[in-house]
């Protein structure tokens, strides 16, 4: 099979497409035959070497995919040969074929293209558990959402108001504010020409945001973290502007709460909660309240590109990669 292979830690362009021998699944997985795998900026921290997992090389990046389920595991139950599914993954969605554990699988909606369940998994899923479980976000409530056209921050845009609260969604340009409101934002703020802090003041009549989703970090976590209320919540979800030093004193005074948000240790310690999101975000999705946004398609060849879309801020939404395509 071909997949895109990672010989050593470095850029991302170091990456190549390879002809290699297709994975087998244990006792406890299946092996899907895939069909779209969307890029994820952990994608190039993994590659780089700067990533919580540190897999063994030489290996395939990709997080999540989608596809048709090709074998399964002794030990696997709930799926069988021919199966739409759609997992999350330690590594390896980059490929042809991939491994998935049985727990971490799950059946694709009917109506759900494989593009749309190739991007539904990570993106869906993080911004729930942040959301729902840390946030503990309550309908009425104010959510203020950042990058709030990325690949994450427009899901969190979806589920805010999926769950019955007001979303007032941040990003730089008027084409991704176009996109949140699209998605259901309420209000919206171009933090690239106006005051992130004043404008959400303004908006809530200086009661400020009572939950922040946070997936930039760097200097805008500042202006973000002034703009929450009393009691306000801070999730911690990513860093691609850099990672933001929070003052104690600044929690202490007004009683917020900075929380870190990852998926990926849900999986073990939490498996129950991550169950009751993704019954809740397939559901919502039966409703038509989620709709994801796939805003590039390319080839397995092009990866890097794919890649390069999202570390450079230049998609909307999720990009996918699609083995079949040429």
């Amino acid at each position: 099979m071909r997949a895109v292979i990672c010989h050593a830690w470095g850029a991302v362009e170091s990456l190549k497409v390879e002809e290699v021998a297709a994975p087998a699944p244990a006792a406890d997985e299946v092996l899907i035959d895939v069909r779209a795998t969307s890029v994820n900026y952990a994608d190039s921290i993994m590659v780089a070497g700067k990533y919580q997992t540190r897999p063994p090389f030489p290996f395939s990046p990709g997080l999540e995919t989608a596809g048709v389920v090709a074998a399964c595991g002794a030990q696997v139950t709930r799926f069988r040969p021919g199966d739409r599914v759609m997992a999350t993954l330690g590594w390896g969605g980059l490929a042809e074929r991939a491994v998935a554990k049985e727990r971490e699988t799950f059946a694709i909606p009917e109506g759900m293209s494989f593009e749309e369940a190739g991007a539904f998994p990570i993106a869906y899923i993080s911004s729930h558990v942040a959301i729902r479980w840390q946030g503990r976000l309550e309908a009425g409530e104010t959510l203020l959402v950042l990058g709030a056209a990325g690949g994450v921050g427009l899901t969190a845009v979806e589920i805010g108001r999926a769950m019955g609260a007001r979303v007032i969604a941040g990003a730089s340009t008027a084409e991704k504010l176009a996109a949140a409101k699209a998605h259901g934002a309420d209000d919206l703020v171009n933090y690239a020409t106006e005051n992130l802090t004043e404008r959400v003041m303004a908006l809530t009549g200086d009661r400020g945001a009572d939950v922040c989703f946070d997936p930039v970090g760097g200097e805008l976590a500042d202006a973000a973290l002034s703009a929450l209320g009393w009691g306000g919540r801070m999730l911690l979800v990513g860093f691609v502007g850099g990672v933001q030093q929070i003052p104690a004193n600044r929690l202490l005074v007004k009683n917020r709460s900075a929380l870190g948000c990852s998926l990926r240790y849900y999986r073990n310690q939490a498996p129950d909660k991550l169950r009751r999101s993704v019954e809740a975000l397939v559901a919502w999705y039966r409703e038509g309240r989620l709709k994801p946004l796939v805003s590039h398609r390319l080839p397995l060849e092009r990866t890097v590109e794919a890649i390069k879309l999202l570390t450079d801020r230049k998609a909307l939404g999720k990009v996918v990669v699609v083995p079949g395509q040429g």
